[in-house]
């Protein structure tokens, strides 16, 4: 079983990617991969993974949010799960 997982962040205020973000990927308290985000706002954290829950946590550049936490659970496959975040709103979706 092959589990892959990476991200995309979009500042939606700025109507751009969002560059430099800080993300962590862990398993319970274990730190996994941790990354930033490109000048793309993209990040790959992981290319091989047990199946299992994750937390996904971002630090965005937002003057409200200051961590933003995913938990997710990962079966077989590749994983794209951006977040959308503005100045007072954050969003997320399963992506492909």
């Amino acid at each position: 079983m092959t589990v892959s997982l990476s991200t995309h962040v979009l500042d939606t205020a700025a109507g751009r990617p969002a560059a430099g973000v800080a993300v962590e990927l862990l398993q319970g308290d274990a730190s996994v991969a941790s990354a930033q985000t490109d000048a793309d706002g993209r990040a790959r954290l992981a290319e091989s993974l047990d199946a299992g829950t994750y937390r996904l946590v971002f630090h965005p550049p937002s003057p409200f949010f200051r961590r933003v936490e995913l938990e997710v659970e990962l079966a077989d496959g590749h994983y794209h799960v951006p977040l959308l975040v503005s100045p007072y709103s954050c969003a997320s979706y399963r992506g492909s």
